[in-house]
């Protein structure tokens, strides 16, 4: 028998989105996004003009989450990249949901 992975094993990372992306609901809507998929953490507007935050949950839906933040975003962001710090496995998550920091 072979050896199943867990489908709902937990990550963490730090993330930070460059280009055109404040005052554009980038916020408003990862948080929005993340909520809806179980994952915890926070997001909020960086002083260079990026987005930055942190996210623990599902493997899945935070691989889903940077893709989203890599390639999509909200309406009307010009999103150059994404770049992903930190990133580990986790046995329990730390925050209890996802909010916007100021």
């Amino acid at each position: 028998m072979g050896i199943i992975p867990d489908i709902r094993q937990l990550v963490t990372l730090d993330f930070e989105v460059y280009g055109h992306v404040q005052g554009l609901n980038l916020t408003k809507d990862t948080r929005d996004r993340c909520t809806k998929a179980g994952i915890t953490g926070w997001v909020k507007n960086s002083k260079q003009g990026t987005i930055v935050g942190k996210m623990q949950g599902p493997k899945e839906e935070v691989d889903k989450m940077i893709t989203w933040l890599s390639t999509e975003g909200s309406p009307g962001c010009e999103i150059q990249r994404c770049d992903v710090r930190n990133q580990s496995n986790l046995n329990r998550l730390d925050y209890k949901d996802f909010a916007i920091r100021f």
